[in-house]
């Protein structure tokens, strides 16, 4: 006798007395880790004037970025041997913890500490999170909480700036660490009470490449070190000297039991590699806007910290409506929707280099919603051709090396980005007038980047086209 097929699945399987409270759940961790980057952007500014933080300015994303990644390369191994809900409960309690001090510090050091921490622990959740959707939840609903998780990121694009904006106008944007660090203790609590008692990941574990994630803190924190470093020749080779690190990182990366992403990933002439070193310049490239876009609108345009913020969302909105127009296209489009999405990511980048001291607000929204859909545009359909082109048994581990090279580019780009507002006089005055001037360089020094992502999507699209043939 046949089996009946399964029903298909719709919204409402999702909201049965057991699974929507766990959806929620994994909900509100997705919402931890995509809201904290908009209310943080948005509130720096003014945590800068507060402690008086300016050189350290690209630390506070470069070090929430690494931390998340370290976490999120050992988020596996800790969900199989702790159990998911105690995993989860203290990933949730690390980040309140480092909420607490980024709102409690009394200088930038405390906050900075706490901002690491942050990164740790939201690395973990959203890891756990992962972990929970594949063995929570039945198979068939998977496509319905990741599309939920898509409209969380969306809801954050919109809600992050108003948060982080209405307690930067009223002067407490402790506040809003203080609120995260509450959201944290209730997750805690709820994944205590939600989560199944013995619930764990049954996937075989994979060895922890320490020695790899070693060597990449250590650049990303020697080209941090040039946020502070005094003169001109000493920033400049802690920059060189992060950059080499990095690269001797890759080659660590191919050693036994230590690949944290795929042998192709540090070779940029393969199909794969090419998709990669796309996606870490292009977001090493675009950090710039997290790190300084805020503070510069707020310095040189005497925008409120809400008006900023919004500004700067326009990015993540356009990633968000061209991603959705273009999710539908037939495969032969792919390779052309990858070099306009890959295109338009430089075409922004200049076009804030060469308005963004101009004084009008149209171009430079202009450039971060182009930026936004280039991102858009390339970023689902290069994925997919990075991992067709892996071999079966490295399709796992490419899959997680995406969102994890996503992290490396911007960790990098953050702290680059600092190390050259040290070289343009940024770290230690901010005023309207060197803001207005320095901007346009600080963008323009990473347009080099961004074409760099641009050859390597050409090589990626190129190299599909000689792999299907005519």
């Amino acid at each position: 006798m046949v089996a009946a097929p399964e029903p298909a699945a719709r919204w409402r399987d999702l909201i049965t007395p057991t699974l929507a409270p766990r959806a929620a759940l994994v909900l509100l961790g997705i919402w931890l880790n995509a809201a904290d980057g908009m209310v943080t952007a948005t509130v720096m500014p003014s945590v800068a004037r507060d402690l008086g933080g300016w050189a350290y300015f690209g630390w506070a994303v470069a070090g929430y970025l690494l931390g998340s990644i370290l976490a999120g390369a050992s988020a596996g191994q800790l969900s199989q041997r702790l159990g998911l809900k105690p995993a989860m409960a203290a990933a949730a309690l690390l980040y309140a913890v480092g909420c607490v001090l980024s709102a409690a510090g009394g200088d930038i050091v405390t906050f900075l500490i706490g901002r690491a921490l942050q990164g740790v622990g939201s690395g973990w959740i959203v890891g756990f999170c992962y972990v929970a959707i594949g063995v929570v939840f039945p198979e068939r609903l998977w496509a319905w909480i990741f599309g939920a998780g898509a409209g969380v990121w969306g809801v954050a694009a919109l809600l992050g700036p108003l948060v982080g904006g209405l307690f930067a106008a009223a002067g407490a944007w402790r506040g809003a660490f203080w609120m995260f660090a509450a959201q944290g203790l209730a997750f805690a609590i709820a994944a205590v009470a939600l989560l199944p008692p013995a619930v764990s990941d049954e996937a075989p574990a994979r060895p922890l490449a320490w020695r790899t994630l070693a060597v990449l803190a250590f650049a990303i924190a020697v080209i941090a070190a040039a946020d502070v470093a005094a003169g001109k020749l000493w920033p400049m080779g802690l920059v060189i000297a992060g950059l080499a690190l990095l690269g001797f990182a890759g080659r660590v990366n191919a050693w036994p039991a230590e690949r944290l992403l795929p042998s192709d990933a540090a070779r940029p002439m393969s199909l794969a590699g090419a998709g990669y070193a796309m996606i870490f310049a292009m977001c090493a490239a675009t950090a710039v806007f997290t790190v300084y876009e805020a503070a510069i609108l707020q310095s040189a345009y005497g925008l409120t910290p809400l008006v900023a913020g919004y500004i700067i969302a326009v990015e993540a909105l356009g990633w968000t409506l061209t991603a959705v127009l273009v999710s539908g296209q037939p495969e032969r489009r792919h390779g052309a929707l990858i070099l306009a999405g890959a295109g338009a990511i430089v075409a922004g980048v200049a076009v804030l280099a060469a308005t963004i001291a101009l004084g009008r607000l149209w171009p430079v929204i202009a450039g971060g919603a182009t930026v936004g859909a280039g991102f858009g545009l390339a970023w689902s359909l290069a994925t997919r051709r990075i991992l067709v082109a892996l071999p079966d048994e490295e399709r796992a581990v490419g899959a997680s090396a995406i969102p994890t090279t996503q992290l490396i580019g911007g960790a990098v780009g953050a702290a680059t980005a600092g190390a050259f507002a040290n070289l343009l006089g940024l770290a230690h005055a901010f005023t309207p007038a060197r803001a207005a001037a320095a901007a346009p360089w600080l963008f323009a020094a990473f347009l080099p980047v961004a074409g760099l992502g641009w050859l390597a999507a050409l090589r990626l699209t190129r190299a599909r086209a000689v792999r299907d043939g005519p």
